[in-house]
């Protein structure tokens, strides 16, 4: 039953989290690609793909932490440094894209990226720079969380 568990959160992770950070990703250079030539539909909807991929896939990706701590729970390694440091990024991870990268992804969807009282250019340039960063917190959160998964200090599987 573990490595049953094990194979899903995986798939999970893999099924799940990467459409997230490569969509994000491509995000802010999609957007002001869009922002920059107002016209052209195909530009737009792009980025309303890419934000609807990050948006689906942000709540597929609940499953990852679910079979997470089945796994845990199976290989009884509930208290390791190791899996507790994982889940506090993996917390972390979840907080950038919810609160720092998806609103800002709706701002430019929806509304351009203006901000009151500033000229167009100025808001969105800042609204895509800070969306890029966030964007790169977010996949190093989950880089690190993928390492630790993957050498698990103290292991004794030698890896």
């Amino acid at each position: 039953m573990t490595k049953f568990l094990l194979a899903v959160h995986v798939l999970a992770a893999i099924v799940a989290i990467g459409p997230v950070t490569v969509a994000a990703s491509m995000f802010p250079p999609a957007a002001r690609r869009a922002l920059a030539a107002p016209d052209d539909a195909r530009a737009s909807e792009t980025v309303r793909l890419l934000h609807r991929i990050c948006r689906v896939y942000a709540a597929v990706g609940l499953a990852v932490p679910v079979f997470r701590f089945a796994t845990a729970g199976a290989m009884g390694v509930m208290g390791d440094p190791w899996l507790i440091t994982s889940i506090v990024l993996t917390v972390l991870a979840a907080g950038v894209l919810l609160v720092l990268v998806l609103p800002r992804q709706e701002v430019l969807v929806e509304g351009g990226g203006e901000g009151e009282g500033t000229g167009t250019g100025v808001a969105t340039r800042q609204t895509t720079v800070q969306l890029a960063m966030f964007t790169g917190v977010f996949n190093l959160l989950w880089a690190t969380v993928t390492i630790l998964m993957i050498v698990r200090p103290g292991s004794t599987t030698g890896a």
